[in-house]
């Protein structure tokens, strides 16, 4: 185990060594790689095109997490598993500046998108990040890397775009509702990676294996 963060909870999936993340990623360490889902960057920004009064300063937030995720984890590949910005709207001259600084900052790291349904409409990103677009599925053995939660043949999927959450009961009527990693017979789903991204809550059936993010903490509930 290299990566220097703490929180994590390492897991094996088809023979191969995860690290769960409690920022909302993967830390692959055979292929020294990040992977990450459903970032959308700028999104408060795309909400404020609107007219919708929302906080500022979560992508800059994001990027700053995303550094530290990059320097403690030693990682040398990116990838995005779709949805890396919101809306063409977000991608305002000061959110296209911070993501150009970040990348600069980062110029030697790898970054893969596998396309998400967000993605299509801002071909612009791939010159912005200087990035490669690819289309689902990614194929790095034995994985199959998606943005949507579907099986298929190629391998295992890792992938995003449900943001799933738990709820979990407590005493009473007490609950707490908790974005967490999902992993089924075929299919891990990662939770949302970006701050300003709503959740979706599962419903378990029992036979897949949950872990949630518990503050700076993975923990596994089910």
């Amino acid at each position: 185990m290299q990566t220097k963060i703490s929180g994590h909870l390492e897991i094996e999936i088809q023979g191969e060594s995860l690290i769960l993340l409690p920022q909302r990623a993967i830390y692959w360490q055979r292929e020294k790689t990040l992977l990450i889902a459903d970032a959308h960057l700028g999104k408060a920004a795309t909400f404020r095109a609107h007219n919708i009064a929302v906080p500022t300063g979560t992508t800059e937030k994001d990027l700053q997490v995303l550094s530290e995720l990059i320097v403690k984890s030693g990682a040398e590949h990116l990838i995005f598993l779709g949805d890396l910005v919101h809306n063409k709207l977000g991608l305002t001259d000061r959110i296209c500046s911070l993501i150009l600084a970040w990348r600069e900052h980062h110029s030697d790291i790898k970054i893969t998108l596998v396309r998400g349904n967000h993605d299509r409409k801002i071909p612009s990103i791939a010159e912005l990040m200087r990035l490669d677009i690819v289309e689902e599925p990614l194929v790095m053995k034995p994985f199959a890397l998606k943005h949507h939660p579907e099986k298929d043949t190629a391998g295992y999927v890792l992938c995003g775009h449900t943001h799933p959450a738990v709820r979990l009961h407590g005493a009473g009527q007490k609950s707490l509702r908790l974005p967490c990693y999902v992993f089924e017979d075929h299919i891990g789903t990662l939770p949302a990676f970006g701050s300003f991204t709503g959740c979706a809550d599962l419903e378990p059936t029992g036979s897949e294996r949950i872990y949630v993010l518990a503050g700076d903490t993975v923990v596994e509930v089910h």
